[in-house]
């Protein structure tokens, strides 16, 4: 358990930061309400895949 846990905090960390920089954002590749789920169901790959593809820089 005490290896598990600095990864879950991570996971944690990660997916709340990619779920309040969704919702700021203005555009985004896709619905947003997509990324959210995306986001809050794919566990670790979810935020990672939204920061790499999902936004849109302007």
């Amino acid at each position: 358990m005490p290896v598990l846990a600095p990864v879950l905090v991570i996971q944690l960390i990660l997916m709340v930061t990619a779920i309040i920089v969704c919702l700021r954002s203005e555009r985004t590749r896709g619905p947003k309400w997509v990324w959210l789920l995306a986001i809050i169901f794919g566990n670790l790959i979810g935020p990672v895949l939204f920061f790499v593809i999902g936004r849109k820089n302007d």
